[in-house]
């Protein structure tokens, strides 16, 4: 930050945070429903499963079906598949999956690989014809589905895990026996932009809300924790029988788990027989449960992550809305972050901060993805980059890092990527970025500023006021980029379509200047200047001889609106609206040149202003 900035700021607060507030969706909408029973003997010595799924699926769409997808994502982990491909042709691929030079698919022996396959498919009884294309499974109906039907689909299937290579896998890193994420055919999204089977490359997920009732079989020395409530917690014990109550004692070498989660769309399950298994009763909010590995290097920090990991859930359900289930689990697994349906798994051996960090992300994409159920694929930003907002905002308050922007870094690196000259647009497939560093900065650091940003646009109460109400007007759906913006346009009574398209759908940069400052009589004239194309209102400080400091503020005439004032304790003066066309704009203030000591384009510097260097003028000093 600019050292002439800090004083200007000092008593400058980015946000107030609001209570919830709740609101209704008003508009037409559908969705398809899925729901799964699954049951799946595990054999721990040779990483294999087999298993049966009963899936009666729901039409609710006003198209008649003729045909489904399956994802089979374990197939991805094989020499040859897409994702290693991919992973030896991009120019900078992910070393957690590219090492020494070589691509660590290509380089799995058959015991190895990961697999999925159906032997059999029904629908209603009958025998379905289908085909396995990499990660997709694609059969043909032999009876199509109405709208307004229903069918039921029978499938017998069979897996080997792969080693841990990405998110899951055997035999992680960090010694986590199982990560068992995207191990199960699971059926593909239809919605009103037709089927969504996109084959695993290497990004984000898409599915179908439903309920899932799985029952894995395996040694039962292994410790399970999932995305469901466990229905036999006295029978299989491990830390889930009921307080003072012995666990049943078991005969044979095998235990079943049986798991029923309600209105998700996916399910995942870690299991290792070195976890601890601790959990945490909530006040007012679901039981957390952690699961973490018997290490006596990671004792402390687990312990010290469960009040957090509460304290993190209460700021989301205060600031965004209420979770709505009664559990989640942290557990150690994975190979960094991930989340999922009522839980996450997360890399366990951290310093603490950073333990925290992690777990403070995966958690809040339970509202930014688990509950606001976006196309991780198709926008990627409000996925991660809303997470990340909440997150930077959360991690500000629980770890008391008392920073003036908690998303400085999330504006260096979108800043850093404008320079490079990568940048695609946010609008861009999640696969086909040319490069993984392009993605993530857009995903996570311009998705993140798209909000921060906003509240620049909007004011900052406005700004949480309109999650909230996205939160509740589309919570247990799929939303869209123009369900946020929106929701901003009813709480702020501003168009903002401008916004959304410029900042997503296009790499159209901002870059405003004060071209010049000069003396009109006893008044001073200050001339601005757009420069980049991208169009915004303009907050501008003046700070005068004796210190004093007011404000004026030029809204975006695209707009038709204006925000409140941000800075209340300062004057502020609302000026003609700035038509985008005209590249100058003029404004006189009542005070002559020689009292004014500097003038600052946006001080909160939340306009992701790509060159700050033109905002500031000073007075020379003689």
């Amino acid at each position: 930050m600019n050292i002439f900035l800090k004083p200007l700021l000092k008593g400058i607060c980015f946000l107030g945070l609001l209570p919830f507030i709740y609101g209704q969706s008003n508009h037409s909408y559908w969705q398809q429903h899925v729901d799964y029973k699954m049951e799946v003997d595990f054999n721990v010595e040779n990483f294999q499963y087999e298993g049966t799924q009963e899936l009666t699926y729901t039409n609710n769409s006003p198209d008649e079906i003729n045909k489904v997808y399956f994802h089979m994502y374990f197939n991805a982990f094989q020499p040859g598949s897409e994702m290693d491909i991919r992973l030896q042709n991009i120019a900078d691929p992910d070393r957690r999956m590219f090492v020494d030079g070589q691509s660590r698919i290509a380089n799995l022996k058959p015991e190895e690989i990961g697999y999925l396959r159906a032997s059999s498919l029904k629908q209603e009884g009958i025998e379905l014809d289908f085909s396995l294309e990499g990660t997709v499974l694609v059969a043909k109906l032999v009876k199509p589905i109405p709208s307004g039907g229903e069918t039921t689909f029978e499938m017998k299937f069979n897996g080997q895990v792969p080693l841990q290579i990405r998110r899951s896998g055997r035999d992680s890193a960090e010694g986590v026996a199982l990560s068992m994420v995207q191990w199960y055919p699971k059926l593909a999204e239809y919605d009103f932009e037709g089927w969504h089977a996109d084959p695993y490359i290497g990004r984000e997920f898409h599915g179908v809300w439903g309920d899932f009732d799985v029952k894995l079989t395996l040694d039962k020395t292994y410790v399970v924790g999932a995305s469901g409530y466990l229905q036999n917690p006295d029978e299989i014990g491990h830390g889930y029988e009921t307080s003072g109550k012995a666990p049943k004692k078991v005969r044979g070498k095998t235990l079943t788990w049986h798991f029923k989660a309600p209105n998700v769309h996916d399910f995942m399950w870690a299991a290792d027989p070195e976890y601890i298994h601790d959990t945490l009763e909530m006040t007012d909010g679901p039981t957390l449960h952690f699961f973490y590995k018997n290490k006596p290097e990671l004792l402390e920090n687990w312990k010290n992550l469960q009040p957090k990991t509460a304290d993190a859930m209460n700021f989301f359900n205060n600031n965004v809305g209420p979770y709505p289930y009664e559990q989640y689990s942290v557990i150690q697994g994975g190979d960094g972050g991930m989340e999922y349906a009522m839980g996450t798994l997360i890399t366990g051996d951290r310093k603490f901060p950073s333990l925290v960090g992690v777990m403070v992300h995966e958690l809040a994409h339970s509202w930014f993805q688990h509950v606001l159920a976006t196309n991780e694929l198709k926008h990627s930003w409000m996925d991660e980059g809303f997470t990340s907002f909440i997150s930077n905002l959360c991690m500000n308050e629980v770890m008391q890092q008392n920073k003036d922007n908690p998303f400085e870094n999330s504006y260096a690196s979108y800043y850093g990527l404008v320079l490079s000259g990568n940048e695609q647009p946010q609008s861009t497939h999640a696969d086909r970025y040319a490069l993984n560093s392009a993605y993530g900065i857009a995903a996570y650091s311009k998705g993140s500023i798209f909000l921060s940003q906003l509240g620049y646009v909007i004011g900052q109460e406005k700004l949480m006021e309109s999650l909230r109400k996205y939160y509740a007007d589309f919570k247990f759906k799929h939303p869209t980029p123009n369900d946020i913006i929106r929701t901003a346009e009813k709480v702020s009574d501003m168009e903002l379509d401008w916004y959304l398209i410029d900042w997503t759908q296009t790499t159209n940069t901002i870059d405003y200047s004060i071209k010049s400052i000069v003396a009109e009589g006893d008044k001073t004239k200050i001339t601005l200047e757009r420069i980049g194309l991208m169009p915004m209102p303009m907050d501008i400080l003046i700070v005068y001889e004796d210190d004093s400091r007011e404000t004026f503020y030029a809204p975006l005439r695209m707009m038709h609106g204006e925000k409140t004032n941000p800075y209340n304790s300062l004057e502020r003066t609302v000026l003609e609206d700035w038509p985008w066309a005209y590249p100058t704009y003029e404004f006189l203030i009542d005070k002559p040149l020689n009292t004014v000591k500097a003038v600052v384009l946006d001080p909160s510097q939340l306009m992701a202003d790509i060159d700050f260097t033109n905002n500031v003028w000073q007075k020379a000093v003689e």
